[in-house]
């Protein structure tokens, strides 16, 4: 059995089992979730569109959410020295396809949300568990610092205060307006 559901603006074609990447939805690790925005339900040549489907969805299992490959958005004018080259990473969220649901969804939305989560090793999580040591070792690591800032103080030996040196007074140049230099007249043509 397949379904056509929509989702993040984009359709997409499910059965069970199928491993989608879709727009980023809302939702930890493990979690289910049932979209029951669903445009046909089929299977083999038999298709439900439309009012029938007033009650279908599909149930999804969330794996992980992160950022997809990266898309390069490269403008130009040309002849205008006008060039921008940037790089795009849409955020993502893979997910597995748990069963498509032709009627009760609302039933199996209640049964899904029951359900534990399953717990999938992905390399963010591993991420969190590193930087909470990493906290938990933080502070011993401020502790010791001032203790040590503390033993230098002490065997630094204290320097005397810098003399300033007097002030030299300013001497004002005195200018003496000197003459002209007359020029030589030329002689006078003969």
């Amino acid at each position: 059995m397949f379904a056509i559901f929509q989702t993040g603006g984009k359709q997409y074609r499910a059965q069970a089992g199928d491993v989608l990447k879709i727009e980023k939805l809302e939702g930890e690790a493990g979690s289910a979730i049932v979209l029951r925005d669903v445009l046909a339900v089929g299977e083999g040549e038999k298709v439900q569109l439309g009012a029938e489907l007033k009650d279908a969805g599909v149930q999804l299992r969330l794996l992980e959410t992160r950022k997809d490959k990266k898309v390069l958005v490269f403008k130009k004018r040309r002849r205008q020295n006008y060039r921008r080259f940037k790089g795009h990473r849409q955020m993502i969220s893979v997910v597995r396809v748990e069963s498509v649901l032709e009627k009760g969804a609302e039933k199996a939305a209640a049964d899904a949300a029951k359900a534990k989560p399953v717990k999938t090793e992905t390399k963010k999580s591993a991420a969190p568990a590193k930087k909470a040591e990493e906290k938990k070792a933080a502070p011993a690591k401020k502790a010791a610092a001032p203790a040590k800032a503390a033993e230098k103080k002490e065997a630094a030996p204290k320097k005397a205060p810098a003399k300033k040196a007097p002030a030299k007074t300013a001497e004002k140049k005195t200018t003496e307006a000197k003459p002209k230099a007359a020029k030589p007249k030329a002689d006078a043509k003969k």
